[in-house]
C-alpha cells in the first residue's frame, strides 16, 4: 500500500486550517499544522513533510523569512498563500525559493491542482548519470545540455546561446513559476535583472522558433507580472 503524502499547513487562522485539513484529507493526504514561522521550521525537522502550504502573514515572522531560512537546509516544496494585493510579496517569495503561489480567496480545486503539479516527479529530466542526466524531454522536444542542442521530433532547432539558456532554465523546473528576476539573473547576469521588456522579446522569439519547428510553444505559460512557467504538453 502506497504511503500517503504529508502536507504541512502553515496558517494562523483556525478556519483556514480546518478548511485545508478537511480538503487535503478528503483528497488522500495526511496533514500536520503550524501557526507560526518558528513552528513551521520545527515541524519540517520533526515530521519531514512532503510539501508545505505557507501563508505569508504569520504572527511571529514574515512567510518570506520562513522560506529563506528553510532554503538554507532544505528543498522542501512550498506553495505560498497570499492576498491579491500582495503582488510584490509573491514575487519576492518565489525569488527566495517558493515553488508556486495561490491567491486568497482561492478555490480548493486550484490549490489541489497546484499541489499535485508541485509534487509530480519531474517528467522533463531524464534520470541517471552522464549523457542521460544531460538530456531533458518535453513532448516531442529534447534538449541536450552537453551538446547545447535542441530538437523537435528529431529535427534540429537553431537557437541563439541566450535562447538556449532561457529554454534550459524553464525546462529544468517544469510546472514551477520562474520569476523574471530569476531568469534575467541566470541568463544575462546581475546587471540586467530589471530588463523585463528585454526578456519578453526573447521569450517571444523562443516561442516563435518552437512553433515553427512543430512544437506547441504554449508550453511557455506567462504568469502576468511575475514570470513564466513551463507546462508539459499532454
Amino acid at each position: 500500500m502506497t504511503a500517503r503524502q504529508l502536507i504541512l499547513v502553515v496558517d494562523d487562522e483556525p478556519q483556514i486550517q480546518r478548511f485545508l485539513v478537511h480538503a487535503l484529507t478528503a483528497s488522500g493526504y495526511d496533514t500536520t499544522l503550524a501557526a507560526t514561522g518558528a513552528g513551521a521550521l520545527e515541524a519540517v525537522v520533526q515530521h519531514k513533510p512532503d510539501l508545505m502550504v505557507l501563508d505569508l502573514g504569520l504572527p511571529d515572522m514574515n512567510g518570506k523569512t520562513v522560506i529563506e531560512q528553510l532554503r538554507a537546509s532544505s528543498d522542501l516544496p512550498v506553495i505560498v498563500l497570499s492576498a491579491h494585493d500582495q503582488e510584490m510579496e509573491k514575487i519576492l517569495a518565489l525569488d527566495l525559493g517558493a515553488n508556486d503561489f495561490v491567491a486568497k480567496p482561492f478555490a480548493i480545486g486550484e490549490l489541489l491542482a497546484r499541489l499535485r503539479a508541485t509534487l509530480r516527479p519531474r517528467r522533463g529530466a531524464a534520470g541517471g548519470t552522464g549523457a542521460a542526466a544531460a538530456l531533458l524531454r518535453s513532448g516531442n522536444l529534447a534538449l541536450s545540455r552537453d551538446l547545447r542542442e535542441v530538437t523537435v521530433a528529431g529535427a534540429a532547432v537553431k537557437l541563439t546561446p541566450k535562447e538556449f539558456d532561457l529554454l534550459l532554465a524553464l525546462l529544468e523546473q517544469p510546472d514551477r513559476i520562474v520569476t523574471h528576476r530569476q531568469l534575467l539573473l541566470r541568463v544575462w547576469g546581475p546587471a540586467h535583472v530589471e530588463d523585463i521588456v528585454y526578456l519578453r522579446v526573447f521569450i517571444g522569439q523562443l516561442r516563435q522558433k518552437l512553433d515553427l519547428a512543430g512544437f506547441d510553444a504554449s508550453a511557455i505559460r506567462t504568469e502576468a507580472g511575475i514570470g513564466y512557467r513551463w507546462i508539459h504538453p499532454d
